[in-house]
């Protein structure tokens, strides 16, 4: 990794950059912008709980002093689940409907992609949470991929779990480079399906990955 390059926990003014990543990196490598036309609401949706929450689980690398990568997570997944339905999503919904985003056929058409996966069951997966109650979300900006920042911001996040005396960790993922990086930490496969939203665009369906590894 670049000496000009630091992971330290999250502060608060990371939070616009932390947004931005998250945005721009929210559906695999194609361009968020031309999938869905609102940063904000995706962003929310991506960070809020993580850093509203459970900062204490967040950290960042930093290159002169911007956040250029980041980790976020959570010790219960069950408990984040429950705060996101019970409190963000309904917020996100009506401030949605305030700013009508889905008067926006590119909104409404990303929603209605999503929708359809769900009813086709590809969201429903095994529960794993006994073994893995904790989850990441993980994201670094293009240019400073392949400098070894995600294993470090991944071993400092590792030590943060294991430090609160946590079981084991698992998260999901489309991406084979994030599956294949995962796998060299010390994760495995815990299943595999297949995810469709994205087929309008790309015109092809992706395998998903949930991932997990045991920390004692």
């Amino acid at each position: 990794m670049s000496d000009d390059i630091i992971i330290r926990k999250y502060l608060e003014k990371d939070r616009k950059q932390i947004r931005k990543i998250s945005y721009d990196t929210a559906f695999l490598e194609l361009p968020t912008k031309d999938i869905f036309a609102n940063e904000e609401i995706t962003a929310d949706i991506l960070t809020n709980y993580f850093v509203d929450y459970e900062p204490e689980l967040c950290f960042v690398a930093v290159n002169k002093d911007r956040a250029i990568g980041y980790i976020v997570g959570t010790l219960d997944t069950e408990k984040m689940k429950k705060i996101l339905w019970g409190k963000i999503i309904p917020v996100l919904l009506i401030k949605a409907l305030r700013k009508k985003l889905f008067l926006n056929g590119k909104n409404l058409k990303c929603f209605l992609y999503i929708l359809r996966s769900y009813i086709k069951g590809e969201f429903h997966n095994p529960k794993f949470l006994e073994h893995y109650p904790a989850t990441l979300h993980i994201n670094i900006e293009k240019e400073f991929r392949g400098k070894k920042i995600g294993a470090k911001l991944v071993d400092h996040y590792m030590k943060s779990l294991t430090s609160k005396n946590c079981s084991g960790i698992h998260f999901g993922t489309m991406s084979e480079s994030a599956k294949k990086f995962f796998m060299s930490q010390g994760f495995s496969i815990l299943y595999k399906s297949i995810r469709s939203y994205l087929n309008p665009y790309t015109g092809k369906n992706y395998p998903y990955y949930i991932l997990g590894k045991k920390l004692k």
